[in-house]
């Protein structure tokens, strides 16, 4: 599925990708909404629809993941609200197996996610990540979101890594098309971000390989 030996260094998305992302649907889909029709006085259903415009708006954007921009749009503490649920932040159950063996391969791996900064460092503060990654980046440093090829070419001036020595894993074909745009020759597809829903097909995969367990491939990588 991927040549193990031509690739030495690894960027890693980290919601769905190493965390459950049930954390973050159930966080913007449920919590959210609810929060916003308590604090503002409206229906569920309300809410629902005007998170749904919102969001809409700026779909890929640095705003879109960016905690600051909520916390004033919607009137909302989101850190705070983060915060409440935090107990559900999980890391997949093959994704230290997969770090190890990284590792152990002496391949360089890059943590590389649109999170806030903020969510960034509760997600680590919860899971440890720092101990099993080289380095940890959100792209709001960059102030570019891994859908634009801006993001892809100051991460790339400060990295110097070689498009044709690195894997790119990531859970959203949208980022995969863009890091294909930039360059980058070994991607990989993420089927089962959410554990609570069922894994994407391989037509939604669109020919990108994938994996749903990390284990699977780890014999390949030592």
């Amino acid at each position: 599925m991927l040549n193990w030996e031509k690739i030495n260094f690894v960027l890693l998305d980290m919601d769905g990708t190493l965390l459950d992302l049930h954390f973050d649907n159930f966080f913007w889909h449920s919590h959210i909404p609810s929060k916003y029709a308590q604090a503002h006085n409206v229906s569920l259903v309300e809410a629902q629809k005007y998170l749904h415009v919102e969001t809409s708006k700026v779909s890929g954007e640095i705003e879109w993941y960016c905690l600051d921009y909520w916390t004033d749009k919607l009137d909302l503490p989101i850190v705070e609200l983060k915060k409440e649920i935090q107990h559900k932040i999980a890391l997949r159950p093959d994704t230290l197996p997969f770090l190890a063996a990284l590792k152990a391969a002496k391949k360089q791996v890059v943590l590389l996610t649109n999170a806030h900064p903020d969510s960034l460092s509760l997600k680590v503060e919860r899971t440890a990540l720092d101990q099993h990654i080289d380095v940890l980046i959100s792209t709001h440093r960059y102030g570019a979101t891994k859908e634009s090829q801006v993001l892809w070419q100051k991460l790339q001036a400060d990295l110097k890594f070689d498009n044709d020595s690195t894997l790119f894993v990531d859970d959203s074909l949208t980022i995969l098309n863009s890091a294909k745009k930039f360059g980058i020759q070994h991607l990989l597809a993420v089927a089962n971000p959410d554990s609570t829903l069922p894994s994407f097909n391989e037509t939604h995969l669109k020919g990108y390989s994938y994996i749903t367990d990390y284990r699977n491939i780890i014999a390949d990588i030592i």
